[in-house]
């Protein structure tokens, strides 16, 4: 159309304004991800969602959120599930606290459709989700959630966010210690067939 680029620009910034501006840097760089390894805490990580999930969780946001805002940021998350369909498939690591998977955010029935969600997508040749068990007497993870980005060529970044607040770092020693750090973590969980079982068992008991 002649416009030098200038739409193609604009449709990347449009995309990016779905997101709250504490988040839009992280979800530029999700979409550049080669590697994505996330421990979570307290809810299912927002790529894990169901749609009923989201708008649990965002309508229990303080100050409240208006429709307007919840149905855009549902729209932005669900934009963002689309990293599980790329090729070529970026390798895709989640760890989380039992205990998110036992809060009754949004209601039983919201929670049953979310841990048979996750029981789906721990199926993905690129996926590994592990648990947490409530009763690991030790747990490198205590300093609380964050992810761990690398994008093509080995450059990593760790984001984490707490109060409606994100903190990107980027120098080479920080990541590299979060990313030992999400290690230990792995290998103090349950491994990933174990985890899709006790995900199974938690499902079986609601």
């Amino acid at each position: 159309m002649g416009a030098g680029g200038l739409l193609t620009a604009l449709k990347e910034e449009i995309a990016r304004a779905q997101y709250p501006s504490f988040f839009r840097d992280m979800a530029r760089l999700e979409a550049e991800a080669v590697e994505l390894c996330a421990y979570d805490t307290l809810v299912v990580n927002g790529l894990l969602q169901t749609e009923e999930y989201m708008r649990a969780i965002l309508s229990m946001r303080r100050p409240l959120l208006d429709e307007e805002t919840i149905e855009l940021r549902v729209a932005a998350r669900l934009a963002r599930q689309g990293i599980f369909n790329r090729w070529p498939a970026p390798l895709l690591s989640f760890v989380m606290e039992e205990s998110l998977l036992r809060r009754l955010l949004g209601g039983k029935t919201v929670l049953r459709g979310q841990l048979e969600h996750l029981l789906l997508i721990g199926e993905k040749r690129n996926v590994e989700l592990q648990v947490m068990p409530l009763d690991r007497e030790d747990n490198a993870g205590v300093d609380g959630p964050f992810t761990v980005i690398t994008r093509r060529g080995g450059e990593q970044f760790v984001y984490a966010e707490v109060q409606g607040r994100s903190n990107l770092l980027t120098k080479r020693d920080e990541t590299s210690l979060a990313a030992a750090r999400y290690g230990i973590i792995r290998s103090q969980a349950l491994s990933p067939q174990e985890s899709l079982d006790y995900i199974a068992m938690l499902l079986g008991e609601l």
